[in-house]
């Protein structure tokens, strides 16, 4: 296991560092991934795929840099952008989840027409996945889609759909063969938010903000091309999009940014004088924080060596989102108790005010507990971890009597 960057990386590390040397103040301000990109965050953006800091290896004929996928690339990239405090790009749904799926199971023609558009940043997608009824247990999702003629009929309802409020299309998952058994039943749809029959309801967290929403489909016609590898396919297609986006969600480079950030804030926060990194009680959390965040980042080396390899890692891949939301969570959680009552501030600029330092870590805390649920709960992670990764036996399922009728 490499756990440095090769020394044959050192040059596009140069190039990295040259770059934000040269452009770094046209990086608009970190954050911004919870609303629709602004001016200067789509300029930014094509200057990153331009130079191949964004959309690396995605072909040039979809609008990418066409570079070799090459796993330590991204890794060079991401950590030089971090340390100077810059902008990474556009990091939505449709950036870091629809597009490795079409890449990886799309049409040409589907391929040619969303990519390129996806990766400017002009075209913005929501997830439609999950269900009032279908959350943990995805296959299970009720949303129906019948072909008539040469369109798709969707009725239905989604919920937690992030960006819905001011996205352009959807990837949809719903049942189009109710014959069939549940995970055979399925297909992966993409559609206009535009289209009529659609009604975005805004669901709002315990923060008082707008991130996620309902959505209700009505008769809700769309082409029938519009579909992702074919009919009763969608189970296939909806666990390439689950992989990519459990993986950013377990991202070890951004955990060390906000472990650094955390450090930042206990040092220059004092009480009676005294930094509160010089608190024994928190210097010991931190401490800690700090070996599991190291330990993180090893696994993350781990993984990237086995895929540049060319195995499959099995288990290790497995605990990416589990292991990544928790330890996320108690970073956060570290940093709201060094607060104390200015911790527990939140909504103090509205849904497109860029918030401070104190209201940012209180809503890091509630969105990271949030996430616990969000891509996969982390409980059915640890049964998937058991049962496939280690080889546990299943979990009992508990049978349900049907209740008495008719008697008395």
């Amino acid at each position: 296991m490499e756990l440095e960057i090769p020394e044959r990386y050192r040059a596009l590390q140069e190039e990295v560092r040259e770059f934000i040397r040269r452009h770094g103040h046209e990086s608009p301000a970190l954050g911004g991934g919870k609303k629709r990109p602004d001016r200067t965050t789509l300029a930014w953006q094509r200057l990153l795929v331009e130079h191949g800091f964004a959309a690396r290896t995605v072909p040039k004929k979809y609008g990418g840099f066409g570079a070799a996928p090459d796993v330590w690339d991204s890794v060079v990239i991401a950590e030089e952008f971090g340390r100077a405090g810059r902008n990474p790009g556009v990091m939505n749904q449709g950036v870091s989840m629809f597009v490795p799926t079409l890449l990886e199971v799309g049409t040409e023609e589907q391929r040619l027409q969303w990519i390129a558009p996806t990766i400017r940043g002009d075209l913005i997608w929501c997830q439609g996945f999950s269900e009032p009824g279908a959350g943990s247990d995805l296959a299970a999702v009720s949303t129906r889609a019948l072909l008539d003629g040469d369109a798709w009929v969707v009725n239905g309802h989604k919920t937690w759909t992030s960006s819905a409020h001011y996205a352009d299309m959807m990837f949809l998952l719903c049942r189009t063969e109710p014959e069939k058994p549940k995970h055979q039943g399925l297909s992966y749809l993409v559609l206009d938010m535009k289209t009529p029959g659609i009604r975005v309801q805004p669901v709002r967290t315990a923060t008082g903000r707008h991130e996620f929403n309902e959505v209700f489909f009505d008769d809700v016609r769309l082409p029938a091309g519009n579909i992702v590898k074919g009919r009763g396919d969608g189970w296939e297609v909806a666990n390439i999009t689950l992989r990519h986006e459990r993986i950013n969600i377990g991202d070890a480079t951004r955990l060390g940014y906000r472990l650094e950030r955390l450090a930042r804030l206990m040092k220059e926060t004092s009480v009676d004088g005294v930094a509160l990194l010089r608190y024994p009680e928190f210097l010991a959390r931190l401490l800690k924080l700090q070996g599991e965040v190291i330990a993180w980042k090893a696994h993350s080396r781990r993984l990237l060596t086995m895929y540049a390899a060319g195995e499959d890692p099995g288990v290790n891949r497995l605990i990416v989102k589990y292991g990544g939301v928790t330890l996320g969570h108690r970073l956060s959680s570290l940093a709201v108790d060094v607060l104390g009552a200015a911790g527990l501030t939140f909504e103090t600029g509205g849904e497109d005010a860029q918030d401070g330092e104190v209201a940012n870590w209180y809503n890091d805390y509630v969105y990271d507990i949030g996430l616990f649920i969000g891509g996969g709960t982390i409980n059915i992670q640890k049964n998937i971890i058991g049962e496939r990764g280690l080889g546990l036996p299943r979990e009992p399922r508990t049978a349900v009597a049907a209740p008495a009728i008719g008697r008395g």
